[in-house]
């Protein structure tokens, strides 16, 4: 992936966003990692990188293996949400994950981040 992680760190800071975790093994058997992560609210970002270039994300194999991945995490009860690279340090963005945050999935409070 690339985008400069110390940016993207002091970007969702300012922002007023939880430290992410890079890089973040979520499945106890499959190699499988998450590019951000929350985990303590079981909250991925997944920066889907080639996707007007005809990258691996664009491509039937690439796709059907994100799919397996992103299905894998629902069924562990993570939410992944996604977008591409020049969309990782973006205002809608940083709400969508901060929405995500907010929510007590086990009773449907929000909460205030």
């Amino acid at each position: 992936m690339r985008y400069n992680q110390r940016v993207v760190e002091a970007y969702y800071r300012e922002c007023g966003l939880p430290e992410p975790e890079f890089e973040w093994r979520f499945h106890p058997d499959r190699k499988w990692r998450f590019d951000l992560a929350w985990p303590g609210h079981r909250l991925a970002l997944e920066v889907e990188g080639g996707v007007w270039t005809g990258g691996r994300h664009s491509r039937g194999r690439g796709m059907k293996a994100d799919m397996e991945k992103y299905n894998a995490a629902t069924l562990m009860g993570w939410r992944v949400l996604r977008c591409v690279p020049d969309d990782l340090c973006m205002a809608e963005t940083v709400e969508m994950v901060r929405t995500c945050l907010s929510l007590d999935v086990g009773n449907g409070i929000r909460s205030q981040l």
